[in-house]
């Protein structure tokens, strides 16, 4: 019997572990778990000296040349000494692996392990270390440019809308208020003094579900799945939307630990008033592409999950929230 095509599969861990351990020559006490299935499925591979993240992208996600420039990157800030996971060569010198499932070639990365744990609350001097790690990022990736995505107003907010659209008519209260809020950030980000503004290549996904704290606010960051080129300060912009999203903007906590995060930046990098200016129609920006994200890759996601009731707490209770609470 012939077996019926997939659009998306999970890797068995078991097969996984015995494909790592050839291509990597590992010990031979290999353990290998899948850690998160997502856009990307993410497993987590330990010998009895060495802890590894092996990342296998799902199909037709990312081309095998944007994964290049990734590990290009990553390989540039580890020889800054930014505090990064990096990726690691096979024994045949090659860091992607070809990897032939069900819906057709996927592609591959083992990285390092960054050491440390996910923390949703931080203290004010973490943000801090956060914030200096940004800029220093930032620093090695001032006026660089990848062969990927260039995150302009058009991506972020026409792009991202058209890709809603296919789940929320354009009758409907939320889509209006989409439809709103982009004619007025497009506006906002057109009168932009582009002279004001650091550009180069961006992470853009800096929270705390890609960030490992170990002792002493030692800070590793990772999945740099989502980079590409644009203002630096769109990190920024998402990294502040991600801490109100979390502490919310009423509580005692919120503007401290704000404060920190910008004072551990601009120690390293300082930030312009345009850019500080722009931070808030950015994150609202940020949050329709992410969601916008959500509805292009509907298929890594539940049914349950992605649904009209869904789309319209996120828009109310996320993006037009946000919005109304600075402008």
């Amino acid at each position: 019997m012939q077996t019926f095509p997939v659009t998306s599969s999970i890797l068995s861990p078991t097969h996984l572990k015995d494909f790592l351990q050839e291509k990597y020559n590992l010990h031979t006490s290999v353990q290998c778990q899948l850690l998160k299935a997502g856009i990307n499925h993410t497993y987590l591979v330990q010998t009895s000296e060495n802890t590894f993240v092996f990342r296998v992208y799902s199909f037709l996600w990312r081309s095998e040349l944007e994964i290049q420039e990734e590990i290009k990157l990553l390989n540039l800030l580890k020889e800054h000494k930014v505090s990064v996971s990096f990726p690691i060569v096979d024994t045949k010198g090659n860091y992607i692996q070809h990897i032939s499932a069900p819906e057709g070639i996927r592609f591959g990365v083992l990285f390092s392990f960054a050491t440390g744990e996910k923390i949703h609350h931080y203290a004010n001097e973490t943000h801090f270390a956060i914030g200096k790690l940004m800029a220093e990022f930032h620093q090695v990736s001032q006026n660089q440019n990848l062969h990927r995505i260039q995150y302009t107003p058009t991506v972020l907010l026409e792009d991202s809308i058209k890709k809603i659209a296919s789940f929320l008519p354009e009758n409907t209260a939320e889509m209006q208020i989409l439809l709103s809020l982009q004619e007025k950030l497009l506006l906002i980000l057109s009168q932009t003094d582009s002279s004001q503004i650091k550009t180069g290549i961006v992470h853009l996904d800096i929270w705390f579900d890609n960030l490992n704290i170990a002792p002493n606010n030692q800070v590793t960051l990772f999945d740099f799945d989502f980079c590409g080129n644009g203002w630096l300060c769109l990190d920024v912009a998402y990294y502040v939307l991600q801490v109100h999203n979390i502490e919310k903007y009423e509580s005692q906590g919120y503007t401290p630990k704000i404060e920190h995060f910008i004072r551990g930046y601009e120690s390293i990098l300082p930030l312009t008033q345009e850019e500080k200016r722009l931070l808030p129609a950015l994150g609202v920006s940020l949050y329709i592409f992410y969601l916008g994200i959500q509805c292009e890759r509907f298929e890594n996601w539940s049914n349950s999950f992605l649904n009209d009731n869904y789309l319209k707490r996120f828009i109310n209770g996320l993006i037009k929230r946000y919005y109304d609470i600075y402008y």
